[in-house]
């Protein structure tokens, strides 16, 4: 049973590019037969908690610290989920040239080493599992006003996930979604849609690639 986990972490509702294109993933992902199963995690309406101690960063017993029952339930969790999945998609909409917060507060549950981090590369347990990263950036990155090594968001999820978690990343990108919005782009407005329709084609194209 070819199972999709869906993580979106935008706090912009039904206006979200980035749950637009994550959408558009899981039902061409759908659509390839009733055994390709979605499990859909939203990280906005339903926040992962900040870790309250740095020793769960760790395995039980490596570094020194309290470990509150409850805390580490949920953090086994999160990783169980991750690990069951054939393939991750993950909303990475830009904020303040990072990621969300409620992102990052999961990539610190499942990033463990000794757990699914650190192994020899050939002993992870997520080694090559495909992960889509859905990059979406209210303006526009690659030029030399706005270099491309702005979005930080992106470039640590393929640190974390890809290099130190042995994942395979591929990026799907939508540019200018501000545009219909700020009059600060009114120029650019029908790049922005452009960039928006190619990412929602690539979203569908790639999903059925991964199925």
């Amino acid at each position: 049973m070819p199972t999709l986990l869906r993580l979106d972490s935008s706090a912009s509702g039904d206006r979200s590019r980035s749950r637009a294109i994550t959408s558009a993933f899981a039902d061409a992902w759908t659509a390839l037969g009733p055994d390709h199963v979605v499990v859909a995690r939203d990280l906005h309406a339903d926040p992962p908690p900040h870790l309250p101690s740095s020793s769960l960063h760790w395995p039980s017993g490596v570094i020194p610290g309290e470990r509150p029952a409850v805390w580490e339930a949920g953090q086994q969790a999160y990783i169980a989920e991750l690990l069951a999945a054939d393939v991750v998609l993950v909303a990475v909409p830009m904020y303040n040239y990072s990621m969300p917060s409620t992102l990052k507060a999961w990539l610190d549950h499942v990033h463990v080493p000794g757990v699914t981090a650190g192994f020899p590369p050939e002993e992870l347990p997520l080694r090559d599992r495909p992960v889509v990263l859905v990059s979406s950036r209210g303006g526009a990155y690659g030029d030399d006003d706005n270099p491309l090594e702005w979005d930080h968001g992106t470039a640590a999820l393929e640190v974390v996930l890809g290099a130190s978690m042995g994942m395979a990343p591929q990026r799907i990108v939508a540019q200018l979604t501000l545009a219909a919005d700020l009059d600060v782009f009114a120029a650019r407005r029908e790049e922005g849609e452009a960039s928006l329709d190619a990412a929602l084609a690539r979203a569908r194209e790639l999903a059925a690639e991964l199925g």
